[in-house]
């Protein structure tokens, strides 16, 4: 009877021994998740101390850009709006002719020995061709009036009111400029103006000389007297002079061209060539003649400040790379340049060798 009873549950749902030694394994997993929360915190609180909140914040935003002011390069640079640029802009032109107008004044007053140096290349080639009288002549009746009067004193007014004049050209520019390079105010006011200036001296005094001469006496070997008027001879004048002038700003030109980094001294060089037949065919149209003498006059200048331009250019460069200028090898092109010319001047000098402006263009 027990051992039959052994084998049933009791009524009441009293669990045996037997069942319950069974049943103590499978209530172990229940206990084990009882261990899983107390290291969930434990992993919690970290998460807790290392983001400092219960949720993950966002990436931080990228940082804004820095003002210009904390900037060493940028300090000292003006930000203009568009309409502010126009009024610098007029305010720049009108004050440019201020100066010019003071020159023109000053030009008027001695407009009678202005003329009588402008007019004395024309006299000195009448003379030389021996044409009587060698004297320009006045067709018009306005044609002295316009010429003398209003015309060569606003042409001397440019070239003396041209240090003024390209100093207001700077001030305009300057605003956008890093402060080290608006300290280059005063060479560049000086040489370009200079520049400028010794262009014209050189047409007035070589150039214009010689073409001038070429020009008048090409027609009388077939009895063709010079008669010219004072409105051509002045127009012609204009061209040259002015035309050398600007040409004689091609250093500064290249300079810029470099400052602003739209070129390379490195580039220039390499494609020179193509700057000399540029140069070559500018000579060609500004010439006032089409012989080859006069030609080489106006090219060979230009060419020498192309590489003048060039080398300003590559000094540049140095300067932004920390480095110097080779000294010694400037120094030795120069004496060799130097030593070139001086042996040209011996063999002229020597053999009593005269230039002329036709073939063949050297003689005794």
């Amino acid at each position: 009877m027990d051992e039959e009873k052994q084998g049933v549950p009791s009524p009441e749902g009293e669990v045996s021994p037997v069942e319950t030694s069974v049943e103590t394994p499978v209530e172990t997993p229940v206990e084990t998740p009882v261990e899983t929360p107390v290291e969930t915190p434990v992993e919690t609180t970290a998460v807790v101390v290392q983001s400092g909140g219960a949720q993950p914040p966002a990436l931080p935003p990228p940082p804004p850009p820095t003002d210009d002011d904390d900037d060493p390069e940028e300090q000292g640079m003006l930000r203009m709006s568009f309409m502010e640029h126009l009024e610098e802009l007029r305010s720049r032109i009108i004050k440019a002719l201020y100066g010019l107008v003071l020159a023109f004044v000053l030009s008027l007053v001695f407009a009678g020995q202005l003329w009588d140096i402008i007019s004395e290349p024309a006299v000195s080639a009448l003379k030389h061709l021996g044409v009587v009288p060698p004297h320009l002549v006045q067709i018009t009746p306005m044609e002295s009036f316009s010429i003398i009067w209003v015309q060569l004193p606003l042409l001397c007014s440019v070239f003396l009111a041209s240090p003024w004049i390209v100093y207001q050209v700077w001030a305009f520019i300057s605003p956008g400029l890093y402060k080290r390079e608006r300290r280059w105010a005063a060479p560049f006011v000086l040489i370009t103006a200079g520049l400028f200036i010794v262009g014209g001296l050189f047409a007035y005094f070589l150039a214009f000389r010689f073409g001038l001469e070429f020009l008048l006496g090409i027609g009388m070997s077939n009895s063709v007297t010079p008669m010219v008027s004072i409105t051509e001879y002045f127009d012609l004048f204009v061209n040259v002079t002015l035309g050398v002038g600007l040409v004689f700003e091609l250093p500064v030109l290249i300079f810029l061209l470099t400052l602003l980094r739209l070129a390379s001294p490195r580039f220039l060089l390499r494609h020179s060539r193509y700057a000399i037949l540029a140069i070559v065919i500018a000579a060609a149209i500004i010439t006032p003649t089409p012989d080859v003498f006069n030609l080489m006059l106006f090219a060979i200048p230009m060419c020498a400040l192309y590489f003048v331009g060039v080398f300003c250019g590559y000094a540049l460069v140095l300067r932004r790379e920390g480095k110097r200028i080779p000294w010694k090898r400037v120094l030795r092109v120069v004496i060799i340049a130097l030593l070139a010319a001086a042996a040209v001047y011996f063999v002229f000098a020597y053999f009593h060798l005269h230039v002329l402006n036709k073939w063949p263009y050297v003689t005794r």
